[in-house]
């Protein structure tokens, strides 16, 4: 079995929870929503393409390695929207600023600037290690998938636009692997700092360094158990929902879908 091999590292990432009001909370590692957006995003595959996104979306499982989550971090966000009752096109901030001043210093309630407050949350410093294999209908061979995240037709970012990658990619096609496990085993890390030392496959250790030395594994799939690993106990994981399965992007729905989570200490 042939499986892709990509990671995702960043100063700041965000993988998107269920958003209730104000509040914008992210998950730990990225989910199959946040993985397909940048999948389709490299393939060149616009959100309102509703039948290729479906395509990518029914035609590969995916599988994650979280080497460090990071660290949480919280932004209370504040943004203004034009009037809605304006008459006139305003084509900047500065014209929206001058018609608020040319109504005066104290504009009724209905012409005041609509602010939105938020409350966001990001990870910082996460790494994260993904792994794609292709099912019988995959609209696009990994060959293809590899190939496009090395030269992708839009900007890929880490869940939102003001979280772009700050590491290369570095995509690999690991051939005849049994599993995913497998797989994330014979992927070869690159350095992300600069170094003097040759890269052995390992995590550099001036990365791991950097990144507070991470010894725990955090791995989350899809599909039946055994797609996982055939040498681990499997009986020590947990299987839940997780509501990330792109439904619409256009109209941003989701639907749930059945995950995988296995915890493995020191250098399982």
């Amino acid at each position: 079995m042939d499986i892709l091999v990509f990671r995702l590292y960043g100063p700041m990432a965000s993988w998107g929870e269920i958003a209730v009001g104000e509040s914008r909370h992210t998950a730990n590692y990225p989910g199959k929503s946040a993985i397909l957006g940048l999948l389709g995003a490299a393939l060149g595959i616009a959100r309102d393409e509703e039948e290729k996104q479906q395509q990518l979306q029914q035609g590969y499982a995916l599988a994650v390695e979280l080497l460090t989550a990071g660290h949480l971090l919280r932004d209370y966000h504040t943004a203004q929207v034009p009037m809605e009752n304006q008459l006139s096109y305003l084509r900047t901030r500065k014209d929206e600023v001058n018609a608020y001043k040319d109504q005066g210093r104290s504009p009724s309630k209905s012409n005041r600037p609509n602010a939105i407050l938020s409350s966001r949350e990001y990870r910082t410093d996460a790494l994260a290690l993904v792994a794609v294999r292709a099912l019988a209908d995959a609209p696009f061979t990994l060959a293809e998938i590899q190939t496009a995240l090395l030269q992708p037709k839009y900007h890929l970012y880490l869940g939102r636009k003001s979280c772009p990658l700050a590491a290369p990619l570095q995509p690999q096609l690991i051939t005849d692997q049994l599993n995913y496990y497998d797989a994330f085993k014979a992927y070869q890390h690159k350095p992300m700092l600069p170094t003097s030392i040759a890269s052995d496959g390992t995590l550099a250790k001036r990365d791991y360094e950097w990144l507070g030395r991470p010894n725990d594994r955090h791995y989350y799939w899809e599909g039946l158990p055994e797609d996982f690993s055939d040498t681990l106990d499997l009986t020590r994981r947990q299987t839940r929902p997780r509501h990330d399965q792109p439904l619409s992007r256009k109209r941003w729905q989701f639907m749930p879908r059945q995950e995988h989570y296995l915890f493995c200490s020191g250098d399982a």
